[in-house]
């Protein structure tokens, strides 16, 4: 375990330094977060009581899937990774006496955290300095704090391991382009990037909610919100668990497949 966790340390290091990155970045997240809220604004006057979320709660999912978006997105695409599967460079990875889905994890996990650890603060800030009713607020007690704690972390862990199967995929596509715009599209929307899961007709939502869509972003933004609590939490935490495992065992397995009919041509 110790070589898995330098992995991930010099990697979390790693992509700490692209700051300027990060600053581009925020400029996006402020105007995309504003342009949203006051989207939501223009409806919640028309009619206040017909939205599944109060709108401090939906404000408060806003800012904090803004403050950790580079957590989150299912569409951020480790280039090493996957150009070390097209290019052929997957055989020097295999020289390496690491387990490679491990080492492929914890760089991915580390790019991610260390990206969203830049980008966080800024936004929280604002956030919270906001006037009302545009100002996010915290959770309504400690155990809710702590809960929506563990539940990033397992978000993190659920996103990492999607995005490994995607990775996995192109051992077996001759392009990534396909896997990567319909996954990465269907896991946001089906993971309430785009509208929060609650939103969703009642029929469609009970469906949504037993995928392992639900168990990336939607589950701790509607911790936090205060949109879900108590025995929901526990729930909602009890199917990030399970989705977890069960992405951990499907890419682990295919990825064993994958590497014994893996092929690499020239010298």
């Amino acid at each position: 375990m110790r070589q898995y966790g330098a992995v991930f340390r010099l990697r979390f290091i790693y992509a700490l330094q692209y700051r300027a990155a990060a600053l581009a970045g925020l400029a996006t997240q402020f105007a995309w977060g504003f342009m949203e809220i006051l989207a939501y604004a223009a409806f919640y006057r028309a009619s206040p009581g017909a939205f599944p979320m109060t709108f401090s709660q939906t404000v408060s999912y806003i800012w904090m899937q803004q403050a950790f978006l580079a957590l989150f997105i299912s569409w951020f695409w480790e280039n090493d990774i996957a150009s070390s599967i097209e290019n052929g460079f997957i055989s020097y990875e295999l020289a390496r006496p690491m387990d490679l889905y491990n080492r492929w994890y914890c760089q991915s996990a580390a790019n991610r955290l260390a990206r969203a650890a830049l980008r966080c603060a800024p936004v929280l800030v604002v956030a919270f300095i906001l006037p009302e009713p545009y100002r996010m607020t915290v959770p309504s007690d400690v155990m809710q704090l702590l809960a929506f704690l563990l539940s990033m972390a397992l978000t993190l862990g659920v996103v990492t391991a999607f995005s490994m199967l995607m990775y996995i995929s192109l051992f077996y596509t001759l392009s990534p382009m396909g896997v990567r715009a319909i996954m990465s599209a269907l896991a946001d929307f089906l993971a309430g990037a785009i509208i929060p899961l609650p939103f969703f007709p009642a029929r469609i939502r009970a469906v949504v909610d037993l995928l392992p869509f639900a168990a990336m972003q939607n589950m701790p933004l509607r911790i936090y919100s205060g949109n879900i609590a108590g025995a929901d939490a526990l729930r909602g935490i009890c199917l990030q668990l399970f989705w977890l495992a069960a992405l951990l065992l499907i890419g682990r397995r295919t990825m064993k497949n994958a590497l014994k009919k893996v092929i690499v041509q020239g010298g």
